[in-house]
């Protein structure tokens, strides 16, 4: 009945977490953080401040609009140990990079990850940095071409852009990077007038096409941002519909610092402003005339001016994160600039308090053993010990309840005609052999929750993305490579393009191998239909897990073998020795 019962709890746990998930998305309310479309002055700011109350960025994407594409020009190369690109010197734009540890696909050969593309390209992706300004000061604009003080930007020379308006003001980007994945970006004016000048610096993250978005309901893919300490994720779709984030259209100025940015299953692209700045936010949506007509903004914009006095400067600073989703990484710049929340860049979901447990569990044994595969085997049997009191009293019960079989046959032939004089006298017996009928239930009801956990850090983690195993597993956050319909490569066709189904590898085979013998260490159903129903249980998961990631998949079938072990080796030692005949 053990087996029996995970795989009931298991089917209706998918189904319950499916409809939260849906529900939680699409229903229930969610505390928005409040943005704003353009810049609004706070209260008790002076005429001069209200003056600069300009849209969020004088090129920025709002509904109706169609900003022109940066023009073609010099370039600052940027040059990092996991960065690699270079930045457009005609706007300012942080359009071209790439991540030379990474590669498209599980062949080395294949291109480079790219995380930002240039607009005019076919994924066009960038981030910016500007000032909103009173009317008659003219800021930097899209075709501003800036004047960079070095060639190339790495982590051991900064680079300063500079541009000069004319009027007596020299805005000044002052551009640093690390050995990762952050930029440091200063924004600075320097006022040679003879009138204080009031100016709001914003910062944003734009993407000129829609990608194509994962469909698992356990990944969250787009626009999303930290704003007064709350996660908020607005998909793609509900973007375009509402045009602007909140769809009421609501502008109030926000908490200190915060992050904003687009995500993908891996990969981010995000702005967060210096960690003490009160800080408008705002998530938007327009046309243009790049990509495939639309584009996605989450920006940031200061609500409070900065002012630079006659003969003096005023400076703000943010930071660009252009990277991959490592933990480790993200841990240690949320420490370093006090950047709220930035762990929430990697959707470990609602289980988060077993979910980033397990990572860290899972990547500690990949340090140990350089392999994740076997960093599973060892974190499962870790998860066998953990649970052994628990599962050894249910496979003890579960061997009395096998032994009692007989017994239970005679029952139902006694009370053939009374149902009710059943359940009292079966009741009787379970208490006289001290059987509790749940029992079966209580291990496995425990470990599911670490089912989906691993599921999900398998499916979501960099960590675990082309991590190969041995043999024929290459990657083990992808199906199984082999196929039974293709008698595993000796047919050269993909059956799965007639209908996914037809992709059942090898490692599901084992898995739904190792269930099937579970099984038969099972006591058998009651109910004759029952007992077939779930004699195809096996067959079942096999083509369930078919398509699921191969790491999960292994979890599952080694977990199956461990639990074959511990379950023989219990109900062998609670099966009733046989009497010897004695001596004549």
């Amino acid at each position: 009945m053990d087996q029996k019962r995970l795989l009931l709890a298991l089917l209706f746990s998918f189904a319950v977490l499916g409809a939260f998930d849906y529900i939680d998305t699409h229903f229930l309310p969610h505390q928005p953080a409040v943005t704003s479309t353009a810049a609004s002055g706070p209260a008790g700011k002076t005429a001069q401040e209200e003056a600069t109350t300009q849209p969020l960025a004088p090129t920025g994407i709002t509904a109706g609009t169609s900003p022109a594409a940066a023009s073609p020009g010099p370039r600052l190369a940027i040059a990092a140990p996991l960065m690699q690109g270079s930045i457009g010197l005609t706007g300012a734009v942080f359009d071209d990079i790439t991540l030379p540890a990474y590669h498209e696909t599980i062949d080395p050969n294949s291109p480079l990850v790219q995380i930002m593309g240039r607009r005019g390209g076919p994924t066009p992706t960038y981030a910016q940095f500007g000032w909103s300004g009173p009317a008659g000061v003219k800021v930097p604009t899209d075709s501003t071409l800036w004047t960079a003080s070095g060639a190339t930007l790495t982590p051991a020379s900064p680079v300063t852009l500079s541009w000069d308006n004319g009027q007596g003001l020299t805005f000044q980007l002052l551009l640093s990077v690390d050995d990762k994945y952050m930029f440091t970006v200063n924004q600075n004016v320097i006022n040679h007038g003879t009138a204080p000048v009031s100016l709001f610096p914003w910062s944003r993250v734009v993407r000129d096409y829609k990608p194509v978005e994962q469909t698992s309901w356990v990944l969250f893919d787009g626009p999303l941002g930290v704003f007064d300490g709350t996660l908020q994720q607005e998909s793609y779709k509900a973007l375009k519909n509402d045009k602007v984030w909140p769809s009421d259209g609501t502008t109030a100025t926000k908490g200190q610092g915060g992050w904003a940015g687009i995500t993908t299953k891996y990969w981010l692209a995000a702005v967060a402003p210096d960690s003490g700045a009160a800080m408008n936010a705002s998530m938007s949506y327009g046309t243009v005339k790049d990509g495939d007509g639309g584009a996605y903004q989450t920006s940031f914009i200061t609500s409070n001016a900065i002012i630079a006095p006659p003969g003096g400067q005023a400076g703000f600073t943010s930071h660009l994160f252009t990277g991959a989703k490592v933990v480790r990484i993200l841990d240690a710049y949320q420490s370093e600039y006090h950047i709220t929340n930035l762990y929430k860049a990697v959707d470990f979901g609602h289980l988060y308090i077993l979910t980033k447990p397990i990572f860290f569990a899972l990547d500690y044994l990949n340090g140990l053993t350089g392999n994740f595969g076997l960093a599973i085997l060892i974190f499962t049997v870790g998860v066998k010990l953990l649970f052994f009191p628990l599962a050894s009293y249910s496979y003890r019960s579960m061997a009395r309840m096998k032994n009692v079989q007989p017994k239970i046959k005679a029952l139902k032939d006694q009370y053939k005609d009374d149902q009710t004089g059943l359940q009292q006298a079966t009741m009787a017996l379970y208490k006289a052999e001290k059987i509790n009928p749940a029992s079966g239930c209580l291990p496995m009801l425990v470990q599911i929750p670490v089912f989906f956990s691993l599921y999900k850090v398998i499916f979501i983690t960099i960590e675990m993305r082309q991590a190969p195993f041995y043999g024929w597993i290459h990657d083990l956050s992808a199906p199984d490579p082999t196929n039974l319909f293709t008698l595993f490569g000796l047919v050269p066709w993909d059956p799965a393009t007639i209908n996914p189904l037809l992709h059942v590898g090898l490692l599901p085979i084992i898995m739904g191998a190792t269930m099937f013998l579970q099984q038969r260490l099972n006591p058998p159903a009651a109910d004759p239909a029952q007992a077939r129903m779930f004699q195809f249980m096996p067959l079942l998961f096999t083509f369930m897990l078919a398509r699921s990631p191969a790491g999960l998949v292994l979890y599952w079938a080694w977990n199956n073998l461990l639990s074959v072990g511990q379950q023989w080796l219990i109900m062998r030692r609670a099966m009733p020795k046989k009497t010897l005949p004695a001596k004549a």
